[in-house]
């Protein structure tokens, strides 16, 4: 919602140089632009995610163990995973969490507060981003009392359809652009994920540091809490079929987001339509809803965008609750609900802490915020392919 109109158009123009040093707005950089959002939202962060849904579901249903992180590390740490070494692993897992959805739910919150100012002409500022995260952050405590059935799953299921028809609404309006922008997208994935992949000798260093390095850190914080949830789901399925749908079938459906909404802005930009294609990018929250003004039913889908990313703010709180609660409590699933709501709590603070300190450069404090977290929890990420392959080793005997 935030980055699949701003980010293409970033890459598109050079707004903060472009990806692989190529020449901005020319034939060549739309095809990077797109490239290079899907080599960010494509395989690897899910790949990422995989490698902590796989490691617990093993551990938990082949093994028996709770479904906690520490219990990834048995094959290494022996007995030793439920005493201070298993509590580090926790720690760490948490604390990655926490920033990693606190730079999301501040995104959102800079993101919803520019949708209303553009519909409803309130300033946008540091006072409605606060009070946008007050009033979501209630609302997510209001689905964690209503525990996975009341709460999260109905409010997930809306955040689903509402999402649903954004883009088939956005698909049928502009479908000259977005048909052919899917294909032209996952032919640019295809040919420039290996050069994107390569960090020697580049002459965007700065993008990459920029953009990339940022990325992969607030993959990393978000794979303890999107692992939990996948594992929580795939009990049953074979390993080939674990990674076949945790791989392929979320990088299918952000193909066709990202080109939809990509594309467009893209378009609009060469064919200088609308404000984007008149300004550029020059406000990123609101980039989004520059692109739709110059669509028909502009208001409407502007109205549709801020109510779905206050919902998908409200599911990233509720569901980040009950994770962090569930690894606090050592993978138990009937943690005490005054917990969960401490957590729902403390993912708002941390949010609107990030904002207020970073003032002018929110957007960057909140990365700083990610990226800080993300780093020590990259080692456990590495010990934790260790571990899941001595753990497998077990099965063949």
């Amino acid at each position: 919602m935030f980055w699949s109109v701003a980010e293409p158009v970033a890459y598109f123009t050079g707004w903060y140089e472009t990806p692989l040093g190529v020449e901005a707005n020319t034939e060549q950089a739309k095809e990077l632009a797109m490239g290079a959002v899907m080599f960010h939202w494509g395989l690897h962060p899910w790949a990422i995610y995989g490698v902590v849904a796989l490691s617990l579901a093993f551990f938990a249903y082949n093994k028996g163990l709770p479904l906690s992180m520490r219990s990834i590390f048995y094959p290494i740490l022996g007995d030793r995973a439920w005493g201070w070494a298993g509590h580090v692993v926790d720690i760490l897992a948490v604390l990655a969490t926490l920033f990693g959805l606190a730079t999301s739910l501040g995104l959102g919150a800079q993101q919803a507060a520019s949708g209303i100012q553009h519909v409803f002409g309130v300033e946008a500022g540091m006072t409605l981003q606060v009070i946008v995260i007050a009033v979501v952050t209630l609302l997510a405590v209001v689905s964690v009392l209503r525990g996975i059935d009341g709460g999260v799953k109905v409010i997930s299921n809306i955040n689903m359809i509402v999402a649903f028809l954004l883009l088939i609404l956005v698909a049928i309006i502009g479908y000259a652009v977005t048909f052919a922008a899917i294909p032209d997208t996952l032919f640019a994935y295809l040919k420039n994920i290996i050069p994107l992949s390569n960090p020697h000798g580049r002459e965007d260093e700065a993008w990459m540091h920029g953009w990339t390095v940022f990325y992969w850190a607030w993959w990393i914080s978000w794979s303890p809490f999107v692992g939990m949830f996948i594992a929580r789901v795939s009990k049953g399925r074979t390993v080939r079929e674990f990674i076949t749908a945790v791989l392929i079938v979320p990088t299918t459906v952000t193909v066709i987001w990202m080109s939809v909404f990509g594309g467009l802005a893209i378009d609009q930009v060469v064919n200088q339509v609308g404000t984007l294609g008149a300004n550029g990018l020059r406000d990123v929250p609101l980039a989004m809803f520059e692109m739709f003004d110059a669509l028909p039913m502009g208001t409407l889908l502007s109205i549709i965008a801020v109510v779905l990313v206050l919902v998908f703010f409200i599911t990233s709180s509720d569901s980040g609750s009950l994770v962090i609660d569930s690894i606090t409590a050592g993978g138990k699933v009937d943690a005490p609900v005054i917990q969960r709501v401490f957590w729902a709590f403390m993912e708002g603070a941390i949010a609107v802490a990030l904002l207020w300190i970073g003032g002018t450069e929110a957007i960057a404090a909140l990365q700083a915020g990610a990226i800080s977290s993300a780093l020590p929890f990259t080692v456990i990420l590495l010990m934790m392919c260790v571990s899941l392959l001595m753990g497998m080793k077990t099965e063949r005997y």
